[in-house]
């Protein structure tokens, strides 16, 4: 991956910043990012039963964990979210007959994918990584404890009208800019992005501080609806 301050710091050395300028795309060129107090950082399910061992690990989800500690502490307003499931919830494959994890079905709000047992409400799956080091945390939102609906986003459920709060919180904060990283990059993060973008926020997703499931395309089809819906994407190296 490309480190652009690396980049233009070796550039500079032989070159003028007017030559720089004529060699180097503008992107790498452009300041890092400074979270000021309009900005959130919304840190997404890092919890165990994503993470190795874990009912529904997602792969390499660990190496997120350090990235999302160091880019943390560059801001001031932080968020995290928690999957808080009832038993039996009705994204659980176990409750459909004849059904297997990562089939889908047709539900009242939509096709739902079909998930293990996962991060059921008081169990230790259900807890947040105790790698995280996040003091300044101010707000944890907990999702999917409604029974008969999913809950992927940290701002609405999946019925599409169902909502968390949290838009209305952050506006009360007056944060304009949203910065998302954690689990899963096709899932719950890029639901969490684009309800972001529906509500008003600058949104922009941390890429190297996610990690997705990719089942049936699905990594592919979150990056493309981000894309279009102006998500930005970036790096951890590009937050001051």
């Amino acid at each position: 991956m490309l480190d652009r301050r690396r980049v233009v710091a070796g550039l500079v050395t032989g070159l003028g910043a007017t030559a720089l300028a004529t060699l180097v795309p503008g992107e790498l060129w452009a300041a890092a990012i400074k979270p000021d107090d309009g900005s959130v950082l919304l840190v997404i399910d890092v919890q165990n039963c994503f993470l190795p061992g874990g009912s529904l690990a997602v792969k390499d989800g660990e190496q997120v964990v350090p990235i999302i500690n160091k880019i943390a502490k560059s801001f001031a307003n932080v968020v995290m979210t928690q999957d808080w499931h009832t038993p039996g919830h009705i994204s659980f494959a176990s409750v459909h007959a004849g059904k297997k994890p990562f089939e889908t079905v047709d539900l009242a709000y939509g096709k739902q994918v079909l998930w293990p047992d996962h991060c059921v409400q008081g169990t230790d799956g259900a807890s947040l990584s105790k790698d995280l080091a996040i003091p300044q945390a101010e707000l944890v939102i907990r999702k999917g404890f409604h029974k008969d609906v999913d809950s992927y986003s940290a701002f609405t459920e999946a019925d599409g009208k169902t909502t968390t709060g949290l838009a209305a919180y952050l506006k009360a904060r007056e944060v304009q800019r949203v910065f998302v990283a954690g689990l899963a990059t096709d899932f719950c993060v890029a639901w969490t992005a684009l309800d972001a973008r529906k509500a008003g926020f600058e949104t922009y997703v941390v890429e190297d501080a996610c990690r997705g499931i990719d089942t049936q395309g699905s990594l592919a089809k979150a990056w493309a609806d981000m894309d279009k819906a102006g998500v930005k994407r970036i790096q951890s190296s590009d937050i001051a």
